[in-house]
């Protein structure tokens, strides 16, 4: 009896032992290489991630490895990193064509973008430039809407694929302004922003990291960003209220999940770390030359962004009819 009252005694106490303190589940981590799911080696998505790795090696002392997946805008990646394990070795760079439009796309996709992953900070944000021919008779989007309503369905604008920002952003400036304009599917921003240069499209919405080299050659017009505010990557290109449109607002983004279950301390570990390395003058500097700004932010502040981009996209779907092909 006495040896079993002494072994209940230290049952209890092992059951009335405080939860370990979230400091401590992410002492030991990293333990051992981490990796990066991305998209195409040398794009916006994967230039982040590399430099997070060069970054995050030091300080964890562990090798963290980028793992380029393209194919079906991400998503083909993103799958890979649903089902991976919720311990933190695995971690996904996603952007709206992966979290926060495909559900509403495709009739069956093999991951949920919100019930799948644990947000963990925002890593960029690019701007959205309608960008049009040379040839065009506008110099502002107040006039280039003049003229598109002019030519009812008789103004193209291409774009990098169904379903892509690039697209998204033409339906949302179709909706708010009235303009008809005719979307032209192309297999990526680089053939959109060819097309446009040559003419078979008269516009497109193009990220400032695809754009704005051509524009600062002349080669073709940005009129605007699509933004409240000028862009720090494309200062000279006005905002869309300045060019007589206010009220619209899209951006190329690209941020870093986990899948869900990730413990908390670990998330925010990561959260401190990542937001540490892109808040340093070399990470500024490496995104502005990309046309891209740093834009780091908390679990929550992410989740309540990722969210507001799911409703906000979700409906200028529906309303367009879009279907992924």
């Amino acid at each position: 009896m006495q040896f079993k009252s002494i072994s209940f005694a230290v049952a209890l106490i092992v059951v009335s032992l405080p939860p370990v303190h979230a400091a401590e589940q992410a002492r030991d981590y990293p333990n051992r290489p981490v990796r990066i799911i991305t998209g195409s080696p040398g794009s916006t998505s994967d230039i982040v991630p590399r430099f997070l790795a060069s970054k995050l090696a030091g300080v964890w002392g562990q090798q963290i490895v980028v793992d380029n997946r393209p194919g079906a805008g991400g998503i083909i990646g993103t799958e890979i990193g649903a089902k991976s394990a919720a311990d933190g070795y695995t971690l996904t760079v996603g952007h709206i064509g992966t979290h926060a439009a495909p559900q509403f796309l495709f009739k069956k996709l093999n991951y949920d973008p919100v019930k799948d992953f644990q947000p963990i900070t925002l890593l960029s944000v690019s701007g959205i430039a309608l960008a049009v021919n040379t040839s065009v008779p506008a110099n502002n989007l107040k006039d280039f809407i003049a003229y598109a309503k002019g030519k009812p369905g008789g103004v193209n604008y291409g774009s990098a694929g169904g379903g892509t920002s690039s697209q998204l952003s033409g339906e949302l400036f179709n909706q708010m302004t009235g303009a008809k304009l005719t979307h032209i599917p192309y297999k990526g921003a680089g053939f959109a922003l060819q097309a446009l240069i040559a003419g078979e499209v008269q516009a497109a919405f193009l990220s400032t990291t695809t754009a704005s080299a051509q524009v600062k050659t002349g080669r073709i017009k940005a009129l605007a960003v699509l933004s409240p505010k000028r862009f720090s990557a494309a200062p000279d290109v006005a905002s869309a209220p300045e060019s007589g449109l206010a009220g619209i607002e899209s951006n190329v983004w690209f941020g870093l999940f986990a899948p869900a279950g990730t413990p908390k301390a670990i998330v925010a570990k990561i959260n401190h770390d990542v937001t540490v390395a892109l808040t340093t003058p070399e990470a500024r500097e490496a995104l502005l030359s990309q046309g891209a700004e740093a834009s780091p932010m908390s679990p929550d502040e992410f989740a309540a962004f990722l969210k507001k981009e799911i409703d906000k996209w979700g409906k200028v779907i529906k309303e367009a009819g879009i279907r992924a092909e």
